[in-house]
């Protein structure tokens, strides 16, 4: 199928975080999209990662409104607020900075494609 199209007003996959932050996202023919609402308080690995049992994919996002603070896997921080793209590598920790809930689309690659291939 070369067009894919679906209604992000109306997301088939939700899921929520033990804090009742949620992510909601729709699985294209390459790759996924989603939209996170993100509670002040929560954290990654305290809301998601014990949730999933997993540790944090490479992540790649868009911010909409609130701000987070990323923190990589060699222990540097930054913040990431409204308009900011980004990328974090596997094994990343990320918390809402603030009192405000965090907005955030993210993307990324269905596991049977190859992302790497951009024919």
């Amino acid at each position: 199928m070369d067009i894919v199209a679906k209604d992000l007003g109306n997301f088939t996959n939700v899921r929520t975080f033990t804090d009742g932050s949620e992510r909601s996202f729709e699985i294209l023919r390459t790759s996924s999209m989603g939209i996170g609402t993100y509670k002040p308080g929560w954290k990654w690995s305290v809301h998601a990662g014990t949730q999933t049992g997993k540790a944090a994919e490479n992540h790649i996002g868009y911010i909409i409104s609130g701000s987070f603070i990323v923190k990589g896997v060699r222990g540097e921080e930054q913040r990431v607020g409204p308009g900011h793209a980004f990328e974090l590598s596997p094994g990343h920790d990320a918390w809402v900075y603030g009192n405000e809930p965090c907005i955030a689309l993210d993307f990324r690659c269905n596991q049977q494609h190859d992302c790497n291939n951009h024919e």
